[in-house]
């Protein structure tokens, strides 16, 4: 029997061991990636971060980096 409603499905992944769980985050980024992942991932591919990434790589081999 498939799930077929929003509970069912929430009492079938309830009864999950933790590794099912983890496989199902796994299957789950693959499949429908947030859309902030997405962005980032485009934004990469397209280097529209490449600036930022070298300004935050260069702060940190200057030494003008503070702890969170």
């Amino acid at each position: 029997m498939s799930p077929k409603t929003l509970k069912e499905i929430e009492r079938a992944i309830g009864s999950l061991t933790t590794q099912e769980v983890q496989e199902l985050y796994v299957w789950l980024d693959q499949h429908f990636p947030q859309p902030i992942d997405a962005r980032v991932q485009s934004d990469l591919s397209a280097g529209s971060l490449d600036t930022a990434i070298q300004r935050a790589l260069d702060d940190e081999t200057n030494g003008r980096l503070r702890p969170l």
